[in-house]
């Protein structure tokens, strides 16, 4: 591998040019993983598209059952049941099924990639850190892909429900009914997926800014109000319905989250409080 090649030894020095040869070499390895799985995924067309991406947009999904099973519980009858989905999806381009059949084998393949491109970066970075930084962030990876498939796994079965029941059935008149664009549903999907998985990140950011003296627990529980603000509009956005408790079921999660991010901070203060 050319790689190995620019090494002879774990302790040479290597060149800006070396350095760019490694990233090369790592993000070729990352694109093959993507592709290698974007390919596997395409050829999984019923399995993507009819149970999956179209899953949120059929009454017997997981979460709609879930709904109306706890609304008989607390006594609420068939408030909380999703019997119907008012709109249909239709195709307005002569190619856009083929390339949204590729964009989503892409995307799904770059979700499934993300802890093998975290684990290529972790193995870019860990030669330029010593051994106890190394020791301090070698649950990096494994950390990281579990938020972020926690955060997809939340997107799609909580946010993108509620989002699409919300928005697939609103009507400022009876007169207009709701047909929407393949596009536009998938769109919807997958960017509401990607963003809650990426927002999920948070403790690994505070981490690494704690660490760089950037952010403090101090400064975290100080603003902790404004946080609870942003937290709040941030589900507000997410969740377009007007139903409170649809968007408190957004921002307990997110806010669980802020909290943990200032253990976090804690708990790296800590650590360079013991080193100093």
């Amino acid at each position: 591998m050319p790689e190995n090649s620019i090494k002879n030894s774990p302790n040479a020095e290597m060149s800006f040019l070396d350095h760019l040869e490694a990233l090369r070499w790592h993000l070729v390895r990352s694109a093959i993983a993507v592709v290698t799985l974007g390919v596997t995924l395409f050829f999984m067309k019923d399995l993507v598209f009819d149970t999956i991406i179209l899953g949120p947009k059929h009454t017997d999904f997981l979460t709609y059952r879930l709904m109306c099973r706890f609304s008989h519980f607390i006594g609420a009858g068939e408030n909380l049941c999703i019997n119907t989905i008012p709109f249909s999806l239709i195709n307005t381009e002569l190619a856009g099924q083929f390339t949204m059949h590729m964009w989503i084998a892409f995307v799904g393949g770059l979700i499934i990639a993300f802890p093998y491109i975290l684990w290529e970066i972790w193995r870019f970075i860990k030669p330029a850190l010593n051994d106890k930084e190394r020791n301090s962030t070698s649950g990096f990876v494994f950390f990281a892909s579990i938020l972020f498939l926690t955060g997809v796994l939340f997107s799609y079965y909580m946010i993108v429900p509620l989002t699409i029941n919300f928005l697939g059935s609103y009507q400022v008149s009876t007169e207009i009914s709701n047909t929407i664009t393949m596009d536009s549903y998938i769109s919807t999907v997958t960017t509401l997926t990607l963003a809650t998985g990426l927002v999920f990140e948070l403790p690994i950011v505070v981490y690494f800014l704690t660490r760089f003296g950037i952010l403090s627990a101090a400064f975290m529980r100080q603003y902790r109000k404004h946080a609870a603000v942003v937290i709040l509009i941030v589900a507000a956005v997410i969740t377009p319905s007007p139903d409170i408790s649809s968007q408190l079921l957004v921002a307990i999660p997110l806010y669980i989250l802020y909290e943990a991010s200032i253990f976090v901070s804690r708990y790296v203060e800590r650590i360079r409080a013991k080193r100093i």
